[in-house]
């Protein structure tokens, strides 16, 4: 039951990163006077680690656990790209679309 809660809680935090990468690069085009925040990005990322750390450490498929942490890593490039050289790095779309992937498959493999 936890892990599923948790599930819940990746998709909806993996999706919602994702909502954010694509909509937030189409407002910065219009002059709104608005600015990219990199703690938000930051946010996400430690929001998806907490969650994918709890979640592997119930679930046995090597293959699902290694989506996991190979899409953190993705998002994590991405974001300390960002941090650092101030450039967006596309890996965070792939690394959000893995994630959102690998919840919804451990969702689904729950004997609920």
């Amino acid at each position: 039951m936890k892990s599923k809660i948790l599930d819940a809680v990746g998709i909806s935090a993996a999706v919602l990163c994702l909502i954010h990468c694509i909509v937030f690069p189409l407002l910065m085009i219009i002059p709104l006077g608005i600015s990219h925040n990199h703690y938000i990005d930051l946010a996400f990322l430690i929001i998806g680690a907490l969650v994918v750390f709890r979640i592997t450490r119930q679930i046995t498929n090597r293959r699902l656990k290694f989506l996991f942490w190979a899409s953190i890593l993705l998002i994590s490039i991405s974001v300390l790209a960002d941090f650092i050289f101030e450039i967006h790095i596309p890996l965070i779309y792939v690394g959000a679309a893995g994630l959102i992937t690998g919840h919804i498959i451990n969702f689904k493999n729950h004997k609920h």
